[in-house]
């Protein structure tokens, strides 16, 4: 039990935002705090995990990565091309060749950043892994990204109402995770079936399990095609945001550039996006 001034000075690292690639989401009011809980809703390849891990790469923090969904082949190109600004499929290329070497010097740069490849990783997986952190770094990682919280093997359910549920209590623990550790915690999630598509904005109904509940923010992501046709851009809609501005429908959002060689994300031109 503390008092309020108590409470300032045993706060620790809580409410500290973590480095933000994004200008646009900045303006949105939107911060990745640690201490706390996000969740990232998307379609499948509408490039939920692509953001989480440039958000990742971006400002030298610590960070654990749980990477159920993709393996270290995908993860390690994917990164390597964000960091050098090279093609991702060269890169790909040449990890398959085994002419990796020259990445080698800038990869061991980033050597705070840790990645986990269990398909199906349990909770106390989890702890092992951070303690495991802790003992090598003598912290914990600032950030840490769940891609995606459905891998998270809770021990099975056996219906929609128990898959709910389950999904819940993982969002309490991720949240009880951040708390414990002081890390931004990130969870990767999916969308129901309407906005699977991933082409129009998406509204906080649209998240899977409806488990609005626990996190302090959410971000849904949909595509706009360019002039050419391809999806290279991506919108972030906060619809909800405990600490600022939040649009339930989905409909206001950051315009973020994907550039499809080196995989890198920055603010789009007109960055600022309404839909109506």
């Amino acid at each position: 039990m503390y008092s309020l001034i108590q409470s300032a000075r045993i706060k620790g690292s809580a409410g500290e935002p973590i480095p933000n690639p994004s200008k646009a989401l900045q303006k949105l009011e939107v911060d990745f705090r640690r201490g706390e809980l996000s969740l990232v809703a998307a379609g499948p390849g509408t490039g939920k995990s692509l953001w989480s891990l440039n958000l990742a790469l971006y400002g030298s923090l610590p960070a654990m990565y749980w990477s159920a969904d993709s393996n270290a082949a995908t993860q390690l190109s994917r990164a390597t091309a964000i960091l050098t600004g090279d093609n991702v499929r060269e890169v790909k290329k040449s990890l398959l060749e085994n002419r990796f070497t020259e990445y080698e010097r800038t990869l061991g740069d980033k050597w705070w950043i840790r990645f986990s490849y269990e398909a199906m990783p349990t909770p106390a997986d989890m702890e092992a892994d951070l303690e495991i952190y802790f003992e090598v770094f003598g912290c914990y990682p600032h950030l840490c990204v769940v891609d995606n919280i459905t891998n998270v093997d809770t021990g099975g359910a056996g219906d929609a109402e128990s898959f709910t549920f389950g999904l819940e209590g993982m969002c309490e623990y991720l949240n009880d995770m951040a708390r414990e550790t002081e890390a931004h915690v990130q969870a990767l999630h999916h969308v129901t079936g309407e906005w699977s598509d991933g082409l129009k904005p998406i509204p906080l109904s649209g998240v899977k399990g409806k488990i609005g509940r626990v996190p302090s923010l959410i971000m849904t992501i949909h595509r706009e095609p360019d002039e050419q046709g391809m999806n290279r851009i991506l919108n972030l809609s906060p619809v909800k945001n405990r600490e600022g501005f939040a649009d339930a429908s989905g409909s206001t959002f950051a315009r973020l550039e994907l550039d499809s060689e080196t995989l890198r994300l920055k603010d789009a031109v007109g960055a600022m996006g309404i839909n109506f």
